[in-house]
């Protein structure tokens, strides 16, 4: 019997109101068109084929669902694709291939190389990873990459995402302002305590040597003003008891010049000019640097370590100086 769709063509007589006149046959519509296919080989064993773009297995794609890159691969252990959802400005390659480790415990190696065979490492943001293409060895098994090529943002949208940048970091900043105060107060401590314990055995050692070269700057003072001592009397002895003044002047004339001389040489050898708190101090570095080098005490570490102990803190002045100012704050706005 056939199908009701594939009855021979009839017509039929539909009944209508008297002012549309008699009834009359109305035709139904034509058959449809049977398309016939005919099967070569045994019908039992006949198979459908559908060609559809299927991704192959072991490749590794990248596409982008709400503004987020999607990366897609087959993990090597369970042999079943995975998806992972990178954060751009925030995920690290090195971030990136630690979520691949995790996610599968057969990934023993995985590195990310430029298309040239250049290793990327592992600090370089995914952002700057994405703009072109890469390779991906996993288990050492290389996958080429190809990123999709994005669109260029404008300049009224790249404005508007760095005020948004802007506007967040400094949210973060207000937020988080005392607790990173106070971390960087403690961290700021221990190291003052541990530059002082550096500094304890260096200071003793130090004192040491500044009390010898203190020592023997004086004494070399005091051989000069000794000196200085001999030579007035002797002018005066030869004046006044065998010489007379108008012998002598001329002696004391030259005397003086000499020193002048003394003095000029001075300024052309050090450059500084001659007053005893300068000839104090000059004398007093060379006795403790010679002092230094037969105790085998390193000066230069010593300058680096209190350098760096006055740097940490003058740090933790003002550190504590902001924590200062916004307790204040709060404790007006507690107040009001």
């Amino acid at each position: 019997m056939l199908p009701r769709g594939l009855w021979p063509w009839r017509a039929r007589l539909l009944p209508t109101p008297g002012i549309w006149g008699p009834a009359r046959p109305w035709p139904l519509p034509p058959p449809p068109q049977v398309l016939y296919v005919k099967l070569c080989g045994n019908v039992k064993y006949y198979q459908s084929h559908h060609y559809s773009t299927v991704v192959p297995p072991d490749e590794i794609t990248v596409n982008y669902r709400h503004g987020l890159p999607l990366v897609t691969l087959t993990l090597p252990s369970r042999k079943e694709r995975c998806q992972f959802v990178v954060k751009p400005m925030l995920s690290t390659v090195g971030s990136f291939l630690q979520d691949l480790q995790n996610e599968d415990k057969g990934i023993k190696t995985a590195a990310i190389f430029t298309a040239d065979g250049n290793k990327i490492s592992a600090s370089t943001l995914m952002d700057i990873l994405l703009m072109n293409d890469f390779k991906l060895v996993i288990n050492k098994i290389a996958y080429d990459v190809q990123c999709p090529k994005r669109e260029k943002p404008s300049n009224e949208h790249t404005a508007e995402m760095e005020h948004m940048k802007s506007l967040a970091h400094r949210l973060f900043t207000i937020l988080h302002l005392e607790e990173s105060q106070k971390k960087r107060e403690y961290h700021l401590l221990e190291k003052i305590d541990h530059l002082k314990e550096q500094l304890q055995p260096l200071e003793e050692v130090k004192a040491g040597i500044a009390a010898h070269s203190e020592a023997k700057t004086s004494g070399l003072l005091w051989a000069g003003l000794a000196l200085l001592s001999i030579q007035g009397g002797a002018l005066a002895w030869l004046t006044w008891w065998v010489y007379s003044w108008d012998i002598m002047e001329p002696v004391t004339y030259f005397i003086t010049f000499a020193n002048s001389m003394v003095f000029f040489a001075y300024f052309l050898v050090t450059r500084q000019d001659y007053t005893y708190s300068a000839v104090k101090s000059r004398q007093f570095l060379q006795f403790f640097h010679k002092k230094s080098k037969q105790q085998h005490f390193d000066v230069e570490q010593y300058n680096k370590l209190k350098e760096d102990l006055a740097k940490a803190k003058e740090s933790l002045k003002q550190v504590r100086h902001s924590l200062y100012l916004q307790m204040q704050v709060e404790e007006l706005n507690e107040k009001n």
